[in-house]
């Protein structure tokens, strides 16, 4: 019970109240040290956006009322285009990458797929196959090598300003052979020609100059000359 002390003119109250005395906390809650926190960065988000077309031909996305300048990354091969909604990222306040393009409006330009600097393309283990409707390649220069070549086709057209072929062994199989042009030179060691049916040529003069040595044979032999047939020899044998 609490004491009630009255003293001189004055009326004094003490009150005494049960000490409390301190628990110490279980070690549970005893605060543990935890490791100091890393610097702030700068803030990195994502997010998808539409991208505009801005001044100079650069693109630029909308953020508010603000417009900020995009660059693309590295591996966002699918060049982006003004419409495109792509897929964002910042690192700092104006500086924004465009990490992919998630889609393209109907009716927009050509899709082009871009890489700065020397590129190789390399499939491990399996094939790699090509297939569209049309296939163009465009370039300054063209190199294909192969152990093995096979090219089929039902319609072939060449169009070269000039040809150029060497091989240690060339074959031609074909049902017709055509050929038109306004001059042809032919040199080799040995020319041999077989032909089972008409072997004719057309011509408004004809000459063949033997060396050492012609000699024509058939069965039957015919030389016709409308004006006139000359031979002339050293020495002139006939039967």
């Amino acid at each position: 019970m609490p004491l009630l002390s009255i003293g001189s003119p004055a009326m004094k109250t003490t009150a005494h109240h049960p000490v409390r005395r301190a628990t110490a906390a279980p070690r549970s809650a005893r605060p543990i040290d935890a490791d100091p926190a890393p610097p702030a960065g700068p803030p990195e988000r994502c997010w998808t956006a539409l991208l505009e077309a801005g001044r100079n031909g650069t693109l630029c996305v909308r953020q508010g009322a603000q417009v900020a300048a995009v660059r693309t990354a590295a591996g966002c091969l699918l060049v982006p285009a003004a419409g495109d909604t792509v897929l964002c990222f910042g690192t700092a306040p104006g500086d924004i990458w465009v990490l992919s393009v998630l889609e393209r409006c109907a009716g927009t330009q050509e899709r082009v797929l871009r890489c700065s600097g020397d590129t190789r393309l390399v499939v491990e283990g399996g094939q790699l196959a090509l297939e569209a409707d049309q296939l163009h390649l465009a370039s300054h220069r063209l190199g294909v090598r192969a152990a093995t070549a096979t090219v089929s086709l039902d319609s072939t057209e060449f169009i070269g300003e000039r040809v150029r072929m060497i091989a240690g062994t060339v074959k031609l199989v074909g049902s017709l052979l055509s050929t038109v042009v306004d001059r042809v030179n032919h040199f080799s060691q040995h020319y041999l020609r077989t032909t089972k049916g008409l072997d004719r040529v057309n011509a408004a003069h004809i000459e063949c100059d033997a060396t050492e040595l012609l000699h024509l044979r058939g069965e039957h032999a015919l030389i016709n000359g409308a004006k006139l047939v000359k031979t002339r020899g050293a020495q002139i044998h006939f039967g």
